[in-house]
């Protein structure tokens, strides 16, 4: 069994800067798959970024490339999401999931565990 707990949200202004911590605790292992997503009102929950505990391959969805930087601490047990140039648009509530087994995701019924979110808003 493992618990994901964000944290780092909050609010801040058009180009502004945020990081989000997801700290796990129980069993992990290197070939876990950590994610986040995010949920605006009224939209579906989507893919943001993800990290396999290894740290050898990350992946961004393409409205955040080049904004947002995932990273982990494998002796922390901790995933990060670095977001810089933030917009608008980027207000969500956003969570960390973790999938089991090799291969990537971005589909999140693929994902067994998840935190309870932290919400990030965005103003003009």
């Amino acid at each position: 069994q493992v618990q994901l707990v964000e944290s780092g949200g909050g609010l801040v202004q058009a180009g502004g800067s945020l990081r989000l911590s997801c700290a796990a605790s129980g069993r992990t292992f290197n070939t876990d798959f950590m994610a986040w997503f995010r949920q605006a009102p009224g939209k579906d929950r989507e893919f943001v970024s993800g990290i396999r505990w290894s740290g050898t391959m990350t992946y961004y969805a393409d409205s955040v490339k080049g904004r947002f930087t995932i990273s982990n601490d494998n002796a922390k047990k901790t995933v990060y999401l670095q977001m810089d140039s933030l917009k608008p648009e980027d207000t969500a509530v956003y969570y960390c999931a973790l999938k089991r087994g090799l291969g990537y995701s971005k589909i999140p019924t693929d994902f067994g565990a998840w935190g309870q979110g932290t919400q990030v808003t965005v103003s003009r």
